[in-house]
């Protein structure tokens, strides 16, 4: 008995708790259960002591911390059922690769026609967990005439939030590190197990695989018959190659547990060698890459594979690193930066990287071997139909970590120069996909570390056992794997538009005479040369995109075919998505709510929902303009009309992949927020035709206005910065800025509209320009805007500016776009008017509040002089009709110009 005991207080148990739960359960693992289920906590040792539990929990429902070892009981499924009669959130996690879900499922469902209506996968998840740090012990290993660590029960179970998988570790853990594998034939021959066996750390994964190899098949001593020493059944000796990046004898594919200790320690080596690289100081190539936008930042890691235990309380970064990615140009500066930028050392960063990103791929293709697959080259083996538990476990802690990080790149063009890389990548999530066992992972939130309490640190219980910590984690639930590819896939398709150029309508085909078709037969084999020339790198941008695409379409066929269509179908109601056309001025129906805080949400909610579209911009062909018109080029309700139009049949390569890699960007990183965002209109057939909207920002005389531009890529994009032409001015007869005229010039030097650090070919943005617009000219005190008045700050001359702005904002920005909203911005318009109602009339009040009583002038007091009072100046009647109409959207009713 006190083996067992021993064994429970390793895991985490007192004394007196291991006795008592031993003398009611027999069962090691039974007993483990019972305890870390909180049924022993009121059992005290001799001295007093408590046994160790969370002292901090988590807010409503509250789940008992949980030692990551066993699993817990069957009592818990019970306790599930009875909050979910209690009406709790129906979107509950649920855990659909229990061994016994299909079956209740079909019991309760009957036909099971959609084995997962009514439940499906929620992000809105917080499991707290107690994980354990101890110090790995070295070893000498012959293989390599030198000393390894040994994986550690802790950083074998780190990162593993869900109960029924610590129990599947911690089983497969100990069968693997101890006791004895018996000979199967019954002679009596058995060969102890050690840790070094099959939990040694390698220098690299193809020296564990070839340790594997001379361990795994064994010949008993005494009957000379050959078994697996992982799983110790009978084997026949195989050493045949199984095919892929690694040459592996087949003996390695006998049993699951191979396949879970395999992937298990090569996904640990895979963690640790991306956070090395990551984390690596001279991993800084990406700060000066400014065509990269706005990266999300990094989730914290599961944690490295060798951690060094030290007596500080405050080492958390080091046991769940943060990655570095370098410091980043500030956004919205209005410059795209010093033409005289240093560049030295770009190419020896750029080299580094792919040195990494080559090592990291290999390491992963090496791995990808044993990943289970029934579609293996040669066929399947036992480990690909047999899975074990533990693989989906290791592959949602620890694959979905640097595959999570990947996905992440804001960076379509990025990507691309880390294409080695990314395909590989592809291949995993195409694989994982195809096979029953793992496919619902590509649905599954990925649980991310969320906070880590570190608790004091103790000696080990055993004889000269090392000190061990033990640290409360809360993981939370974010974006799975599929729809994380789903952002990358929303690029890749704007970036295949991009490519496309303008598309031409096909003229009708006429049936062939004779002499065509045998002129066709002819000309068998030979290509048309259409004359379009693709350069290397679109194709290398083309083939890429295309890649991502076919990639996401491959995994939704697989899972329909593993998962049901149902539950691809549900899946996808839960993507991002980009709207293919506008909703037809209609206002969209969304709930507000009753507080500003509901009706942010909605707002933002909303906004990141149609903050990118296609639609269509060419105007109406004119009819009866007899023969002698021949010219089918459409025209576009556009500013930049005629030098649309002159472009029509052009074919640049170097623009289109200019655009291609613009368009990536723009459709996931345009900034929206409830205090101001940005809006893009992009024709479905001419990219390089696109309107942006943007809402004054807080704090600024244009808030909540709706201003527009039209934008045009023209034929040097961009190596020469886009055409930009400002339409909200009232018939140009408003001057809103010092920077804005009445005529629509923007006045920026981004634009080489103005004296100051200008575009930077190849490096520039338009997203730059968009920002630029919104930060710097749409300020709080625009007169400062103007050369010579930039100490005015405070003036009188400066707050009669900012007033005379007001006036014109409600007057042209509001209610003249309210009333009668330029194509395609009506939906947008009237709905962001809905949504902030309430915000923009209390909004209005004070700007009534605080008029001056002067009258508007168009030119905003370019002159400096400010106007005398008079009669009214026609701000209040204007705030009352726009209130009326504000009142109106509110109550659902429709809005006549």
């Amino acid at each position: 008995m006190e083996r067992e005991v021993q064994q429970l207080v390793e895991m985490g148990a007192t004394v007196a708790q291991a006795r008592a739960a031993l003398k009611q359960y027999k069962d090691v693992m039974q007993a483990a259960e019972r305890i870390f289920d909180g049924a022993f906590d009121n059992v005290v040792d001799d001295d007093g002591d408590v046994d160790m539990t969370a002292s901090e929990k988590v807010p409503p429902p509250k789940p008992r911390a949980r030692m990551i070892t066993p699993d817990e009981d069957d009592g818990d499924d019970d306790e599930v059922a009875d909050e979910d009669e209690d009406g709790d959130d129906d979107e509950e996690y649920i855990d659909y690769d229990d061994d016994d879900f299909e079956t209740k499922i079909q019991s309760s469902n009957n036909a099971a026609v959609d084995p997962y209506a009514g439940i499906f996968f929620s992000k809105d998840r917080r499991e707290e967990v107690i994980e354990v740090e101890e110090e790995p012990e070295l070893v000498n290993m012959p293989e390599i005439a030198g000393k390894v660590p040994l994986m550690t029960q802790g950083q074998w179970m780190k990162g593993c939030p869900e109960g029924s998988e610590q129990s599947f570790l911690f089983s497969l853990y100990r069968e693997l590190s101890e006791g004895e594998c018996r000979c199967p034939e019954g002679c009596g021959e058995s060969i102890s197990r050690k840790k070094s066996d099959f939990y040694a750390l390698f220098p690299s994964f193809p020296a564990y695989i070839k340790h594997l190899e001379s361990i795994v098949p064994r010949t008993c001593t005494r009957c000379s018959k050959t078994f697996c020493f992982a799983c110790g059944e009978s084997s026949a000796p195989n050493h045949s190659k199984v095919s892929g990046s690694l040459q592996v004898d087949a003996s390695l594919f006998h049993c699951a547990n191979l396949q879970g200790v395999i992937l298990g320690v090569g996904l640990a080596m895979l963690e640790k060698s991306y956070l090395d690289d990551a984390q690596d100081p001279g991993n800084q190539q990406k700060s000066s890459d400014r065509t990269s936008r706005k990266r999300r930042k990094p989730e914290a890691p599961v944690a490295a594979v060798a951690d060094v235990l030290d007596d500080d309380d405050d080492d958390d970064d080091a046991f769940y690193p943060t990655i570095m990615q370098g410091k980043k140009p500030k956004l919205g500066t209005g410059y795209a930066g010093d033409a005289r930028e240093d560049m030295s050392g770009q190419l020896e960063a750029l080299n580094a990287q792919k040195a990494k990103d080559e090592k990291l791929a290999t390491l992963l293709s090496n791995i990808r071997t044993f990943l289970p697959s029934v579609n293996r080259e040669g066929g399947g083996h036992a480990s690909d139909y047999l899975v074990h538990p533990t693989a989906l476990a290791h592959l949602r802690r620890r694959f979905n970590f640097v595959s999570s990080q990947l996905l992440r790149n804001d960076s379509l063009s990025d990507m691309s120069d880390r294409s080695t890389l990314y395909f590989e990548l592809f291949e995993w999530l195409e694989t994982i996909s195809s096979h029953e066992a793992l496919a619902s992972m590509m649905a599954m939130p990925i649980m991310v570390v969320n906070s880590v309490k570190t608790m004091p640190g103790k000696k080990s219980s055993s004889k000269g056992g090392s000190r061990i910590r033990e640290r409360t984690i809360i993981y939370e639930g974010s974006s799975g794997p599929r729809e994380l590819l789903e952002a990358i896939v929303i690029q890749a398709q704007a970036a295949l538009k991009g490519l496309e150029g303008m598309k031409t309508v096909e003229p009708e085909t006429a049936e062939m005479s004779e002499e065509q078709k045998r002129m066709t037969a002819d000309d068998k084999g030979k290509a048309k040369d259409d004359g379009v020339v693709v350069s290397e790198e679109n194709k290398k941008l083309l083939n890429f995109c295309q890649r991502i695409v076919n990639t996401a379409k491959a995994i939704d066929r697989s899972l329909v075919e593993t998962k049901g269509k149902a539950f691809v179908e549900r899946l996808h109601a839960g993507l991002p998505k980009i709207p293919a056309s506008s909703t037809q001025g209609q206002v969209v129906d969304i709930e507000v709510g009753e507080t500003e805080e509901s009706a942010m949400q909605a707002y933002v909610k909303w906004a990141n929902r149609v903050r990118f579209e296609y639609c269509d911009l060419t105007t109406p062909p004119m009819e009866n303009t007899g023969e002698a018109d021949q010219d089918q080029t459409p025209n576009y309700k556009f500013y930049f009309n005629n030098e649309a139009r002159m472009l029509a049949n052009s074919d640049i390569p170097k623009r289109s992949l200019a655009i291609a890699k613009e368009l990536a960007v723009l459709t996931t990183n345009l900034p929206v927020a409830w205090n101001s965002s940005v809006f893009l209109r992009v024709d479905e057939t001419r990219v390089d035709v696109i309107k942006a909207l943007i809402t004054g920002p807080e704090g600024t005389p244009y808030y909540n206005g709706c201003f527009l531009f039209d934008v045009f890529l023209g034929p040097n994009y961009n190596q020469s910065p886009p055409s930009v032409k400002y339409m909200t001015t009232n018939g140009g007869k408003f001057r809103f800025n010092p920077n804005l005229y009445a005529d629509g010039k923007v006045c920026l030097s981004l634009l080489g509209t103005w004296s100051g650090p200008g575009w930077i070919a190849g490096k520039s943005t338009l997203l730059q320009v968009l920002i630029s617009i919104q930060s710097m000219i749409l300020c709080e005190e625009p007169y400062l805007n103007e050369p010579g008045w930039a100490n005015s700050g405070g003036t009188p001359k400066s707050v009669a500016y900012s007033a005379n702005v007001r006036r014109m904002v409600v007057r042209t920005a509001m209610l003249g776009n309210l009333k009668a909203p330029p194509e395609p911005w009506a939906d947008v318009i009237r709905t962001h008017f809905r949504l902030k109602a309430k915000s923009i009339t209390s909004q209005l009040d004070k700007w009534l509040a605080e008029d001056d009583g002067a009258p508007t002038v168009s030119d905003g007091a370019y002159n400096g002089k400010i106007p005398g009072g008079g009669s009214s100046n026609g701000l209040a009647e204007d705030v009352a009709e726009l209130k009326g109409l504000l009142a109106k959207l509110q109550a659902g009713e429709e809005i006549s110009p």
